[in-house]
């Protein structure tokens, strides 16, 4: 028997689950014609769209071995039993648009919503860095205790090859945590009475594509910047970073910035000298193939059956999905630049 929380209320809808967010959609356009000053449905479902297209985005980046072969930091094939394991990964994302829209009910905003609102973005980064982030690295160490651990977070640590949809691959009571550490630089930032539209899209977007960097497998930033601004290694994780995490796991438990695994004593002192060697490997060693497999397409549709187009749809067996069709131009432009 699970542990309290540790399954998704919603786990019997399976792919029905996404029905919420027509919810969401139909109470946006019902605001929307009854002349309300902001459409929060609309705007939670729009977010919770782009975010799910920028997790796709990093993950296929992770598989285009022709680009990222020699930057791996894990170099093993995500195999069926990992993608089976992450298959309901974005279930977090659900998650934060009904918390955000139970919110939005709760406690209902006054007035049209400034589009921009430069205090905000200050106030937000700042409490970002004084409880967001230490709070984070506080439950992060909480989750590695033996009892914690061994019911929760070892499901997130179960993969064994990182990737960005693994980010998002943990327990109900861990992202409900989760929710709060994102949530506190916004909801702080209203209260105060300085938010803002894009503070919401821009934060919410820019703690993702964080999530996802750490969890890249591919190491993407220079380790140049690192040496020119030696504070920087401080400031912002690597994927490099956080793969130390996942490999031995009584280190770098920050959330984005490794000073607070400075300040905890729990920074991994092989950090900086393995990034900037896994950075480095590509200007010295081009990495073979051990083996070719050369594949042809039957038909424009299979082209996109490729495992970095959707890693879900190629572990499954390969046949015209209606749902793929408006991507075939695409496809079709690519086959004629090759």
């Amino acid at each position: 028997m699970s542990p309290p929380l540790y399954a998704w209320p919603w786990e019997f809808l399976a792919s029905y689950k996404y029905a919420i967010y027509g919810i969401l959609v139909a109470k946006g356009l019902y605001s929307k014609y009854q002349e309300e000053e902001e459409s929060w449905g609309i705007h939670i479902f729009i977010i919770s769209m782009v975010r799910l297209c920028l997790y796709q985005a990093c993950t296929s980046y992770s598989n285009m071995l022709f680009l990222t072969r020699n930057r791996r930091i894990v170099n093993k094939g995500v195999g069926f039993h990992q993608i089976d394991k992450e298959w309901r990964w974005d279930n977090f994302i659900l998650l934060q648009a009904i918390v955000a829209s139970v919110m939005v009910y709760i406690f209902p905003t006054s007035g049209k919503i400034e589009l921009l609102n430069k205090n905000g973005i200050t106030e937000a980064l700042v409490l970002h860095i004084a409880i967001s982030e230490p709070l984070f690295y506080t439950i992060h160490k909480f989750f590695h205790g033996n009892y914690l651990f061994t019911n929760y977070h070892s499901l997130h640590h179960s993969s064994p090859v990182p990737q960005a949809y693994t980010g998002g691959h943990a327990t109900f009571l861990e992202h409900l945590f989760l929710t709060i550490v994102i949530g506190v630089p916004i909801v702080g930032s209203f209260l105060i009475g300085h938010g803002s539209l894009i503070l919401i899209y821009g934060y919410v977007l820019i703690f993702d594509f964080l999530r996802c960097l750490g969890h890249l497998n591919v190491e993407i930033i220079p380790h140049h910047v690192f040496d020119f601004i030696p504070f920087l290694k401080y400031m912002i994780y690597t994927p490099t970073y956080h793969s130390l995490h996942h490999a031995e796991m009584d280190t770098n438990y920050c959330l984005f910035m490794p000073l607070f695994d400075a300040l905890g004593n729990t920074l991994n002192k092989k950090s900086w000298q393995l990034h900037k060697k896994n950075y480095s490997i590509s200007d010295y060693k081009e990495r073979v193939p051990d083996f070719v497999f050369l594949a042809h397409i039957v038909d424009m549709s299979s082209a996109l059956h490729a495992p970095f187009v959707n890693r879900s749809m190629a572990s499954l067996p390969y046949y015209t999905r209606i749902y793929m069709l408006p991507f075939l131009p695409f496809s079709f432009m690519v086959m004629l630049s090759m």
